[in-house]
């Protein structure tokens, strides 16, 4: 009978050898971040237009709605940060895999394997947090926001909303990252019991103190409205009965 063997790179590597390899892939992901900047600097408002795009929607006052700043710099900075964002969104696979190549020469053919759904699963539940921001939340919580708007005289003091480009990048940019973040829970909860903190039988003994924590979270990271918490507390309830599913197979 033949007993596999995990295969792993025997070369050693000295100290300065690992620097060179880490500036190496440093410089890599650095470049790669620089370049799309530049592309994306030059497709800034395009995409601002995009973002802007569920609220310009169900605006009472879509044909004539719009956007200031109330700082000279206030334009260039949003322009530069939009680029950046996008950028670094951009670049995210390319860090993954830089480090996964960095890592790989120590790892043994088991544990590569073992490492990979760590790699390609983080970014797509990120993004997946982002699609359900985009499609479904903002939709939904910009309507309950604009609804404070009083665009006939009749019924009182005329009241308009004139949203800073500024403030609503930043909004934005709490949404994606509050719900990308939150969506790691699978993640999170499958590491700590490969790593023995936890188990199973815990997993499903803390599930209703695991909900409460959830939708405090989702009042936490959502708009006051309760549309947005549900949005975010109902998918990681199901991301939580998941993983418990996932670290019952886990010995």
């Amino acid at each position: 009978m033949k007993i596999k063997k995990n295969k792993i790179n025997l070369k050693t590597y000295t100290l300065e050898e690992h620097l060179i390899e880490f500036k190496n892939r440093f410089l890599k992901i650095f470049f790669s971040f620089i370049i799309f900047t530049i592309i994306t600097f030059q497709f800034s408002w395009e995409i601002f237009n995009i973002l802007a795009l569920p609220l310009t929607k169900i605006s009472n006052n879509s044909k004539n709605f719009h956007f200031i700043y109330t700082k000279l710099t206030e334009g260039f900075m949003t322009e530069l940060k939009i680029s950046f964002i996008s950028s670094l969104f951009l670049t995210s696979p390319i860090i993954f895999f830089q480090l996964y190549k960095f890592l790989e020469p120590g790892l043994y053919k088991n544990e590569k394997k073992a490492l990979v759904p760590y790699v390609f699963f983080p970014p797509v539940l990120f993004m997946t947090g982002i699609l359900i921001v985009y499609f479904i939340v903002m939709p939904i919580t910009w309507r309950f926001f604009i609804g404070f708007q009083n665009l006939d005289i009749k019924n009182g003091v005329t009241i308009i909303l004139e949203a800073k480009i500024s403030e609503y990048i930043d909004l934005i940019l709490e949404l994606f990252i509050g719900f990308g973040l939150a969506f790691q829970l699978p993640i999170l909860l499958i590491m700590l019991t490969k790593l023995d903190i936890i188990n199973y039988t815990q997993l499903k003994k803390f599930r209703r103190y695991a909900i409460v924590l959830i939708f405090i979270l989702a009042a936490i990271l959502t708009p006051p409205d309760i549309f947005s918490q549900l949005i975010l507390a109902l998918p990681l309830v199901l991301l939580y009965e998941i993983s418990i599913m996932l670290c019952k197979k886990i010995k």
